[in-house]
């Protein structure tokens, strides 16, 4: 094919500038920074995940054209614009601390929390890690909630958390909210919440046996099938 077939296809279809790594690349407006980047020819091996904005592994750093500010998003779910600049990260280079579920009773501790993450208490209340989530969870408060050492409120508000690490990157106290708020979420569930006779005997069914039969129907179901009656399923509303 010439460059002439190569311009009268993409004239049938508005195509936009974008910069990946300082390499240039023209590709169909309308595609996710996810899409994009498959279609200027990138394989991924990591940092993608579910591709429906609920496992987190896409965050991507960015800027527009003529804007000196850094932005950050999900890359499955922001689309590209012309004149993108992306730079792809492995990973969220935030540091989780290290320690034992089985020796870090919270009763041992008058802030458990702020004992391992420290910066907790620089937290300016600017609310820039609430605005930066993409599960519209009130972060901000779970931080406070964290600073004055209440585990069980810091836990029931990041319990959507999907550790994209977005609200970290453009913290600046430097508070590592999603890895703070995973331990509260496990301390929480090891020492503090109520034992659940709903799941005692749910497990006792499962080792009995009970759901065997059902689960076998599920996994040869035909997908658009079980999608039907996962949507029409019946929710037990809490209270």
């Amino acid at each position: 094919m010439d460059k002439e077939e190569t311009d009268e296809e993409e004239t049938e279809e508005e195509m936009v500038e974008i910069f990946v790594m300082g390499s240039r690349y023209r590709v169909p407006e309308g595609l996710t920074i996810l899409t994009a980047l498959e279609y200027a020819g990138y394989k991924f091996t990591r940092g993608c995940g579910c591709r429906g904005g609920f496992c987190g592994a896409c965050a991507t750093v960015y800027r527009t054209e003529d804007e000196y500010k850094l932005k950050m998003d999900l890359a499955c779910q922001t689309a590209v614009e012309d004149g993108m600049f992306l730079v792809q990260l492995p990973f969220m280079p935030a540091v989780r601390e290290d320690y034992d579920i089985e020796e870090v009773d919270p009763e041992e501790h008058e802030n458990i929390l702020l004992d391992y993450y420290t910066e907790v208490a620089r937290c300016v209340s600017c609310n820039t890690c609430t605005k930066a989530c993409p599960q519209d969870i009130e972060v901000m408060d779970y931080v406070q909630s964290a600073l004055r050492g209440d585990i069980e409120r810091t836990a029931e508000l990041s319990f959507d958390c999907i550790h994209c690490g977005l609200c970290s990157m453009r913290c600046p106290a430097d508070i590592k909210h999603y890895h703070m708020a995973q331990m509260a979420r496990r301390i929480y569930a090891k020492y503090e919440q109520p034992d659940s006779e709903e799941l005692a005997l749910r497990v006792e069914e499962l080792e009995e046996g009970k759901y065997d039969e059902k689960m076998e129907e599920l996994v040869k179901m035909e997908k658009e099938k079980l999608k039907k009656m996962y949507d029409e399923r019946d929710i037990k509303e809490e209270g």
